[in-house]
């Protein structure tokens, strides 16, 4: 079983749900190991006290210093620490793995990849606590994982997709068992996998934001944008596990196009 104390890294935009999952994570996990005592360190509170009147752009250094410090101090209490934060650039994540490291902790990226449509909507039902504007600028600062082998993380999930996050939290937590429990081999055969995954689902966004920039710089089809979106979205979502070839994807992206909108535009 689990012997020592360890930090999670969770990363994702705004309204992606990675506060909810955090809160999961500690609740199940306690449930399972009343032994550890799990602490999710929130910046956005420590942004709260720090200025109670509203965001303070000056006051950003401080709250990452003082983010990484009770990141810091919890993992030397001995407890499990959730890092409930952004953590979109690849620089963050290595401040986290760097304390972990110091530590001799163990660490494990989660990426909560929620599409950002539904981060938008998620974020309109809840009064628009950040600006969408916001959210779209991360979304186009996001650093990408696989640039360094440290760099992958443990598990990625879409919560737009999952009716039952417990089924999630279970899933991560036998993970982390395992690789407390078994060879590390294992281990580094589970991270190869999601690198595959992270890589085509970054090929599946990619090669189908082109062909849909490609079609609204053509004024034949600019009125159709609500709907070409849309159907981007479904495209996506149903080829999520599929594991199309990148020169594929174009081919079936343009395909489900003309089905699903009844036009010709090869």
């Amino acid at each position: 079983m689990i012997n020592q104390n360890f930090l999670i890294i969770l990363i994702g935009l705004p309204a992606s749900g990675k506060s909810i999952f955090a809160s999961k994570i500690k609740v199940i996990f306690q449930k399972r190991y009343s032994n550890f005592k799990v602490e999710i360190v929130d910046p956005d509170k420590i942004r709260n006290k720090m200025s109670p009147m509203g965001f303070n752009y000056r006051k950003e250094y401080m709250v990452r210093k003082k983010n990484l410090k009770e990141v810091k101090l919890g993992l030397k209490k001995g407890l499990i620490v959730i890092s409930d934060d952004l953590n979109y650039f690849s620089s963050m994540r290595h401040d986290l793995k760097k304390i972990a490291e110091t530590l001799k902790k163990k660490y494990f990226i989660v990426h909560i990849s929620t599409p950002i449509e539904q981060c938008i909507k998620w974020n309109n039902a809840r009064g628009n606590p950040i600006p969408n504007h916001v959210i779209y600028n991360i979304k186009e600062k996001f650093d990408d994982f696989g640039g360094y082998s440290w760099d992958i993380p443990t598990k990625v999930y879409d919560l737009s997709q999952i009716m039952k996050m417990e089924t999630l939290v279970d899933d991560l937590i036998n993970s982390i068992e395992m690789y407390f429990n078994e060879d590390k081999a294992e281990v580094e055969i589970l991270k190869d996998e999601n690198k595959l995954i992270i890589k085509y689902h970054q090929n599946l966004d990619s090669e189908t934001r082109k062909i849909v920039g490609k079609l609204l710089r053509n004024s034949n089809y600019i009125n159709l944008k609500r709907e070409i979106l849309a159907v981007r979205k479904l495209f996506i979502t149903a080829n999520l596990t599929t594991h199309l070839k990148k020169s594929e994807i174009p081919k079936k992206f343009i395909a489900f196009l003309e089905k699903q909108l009844k036009i010709d535009i090869s």
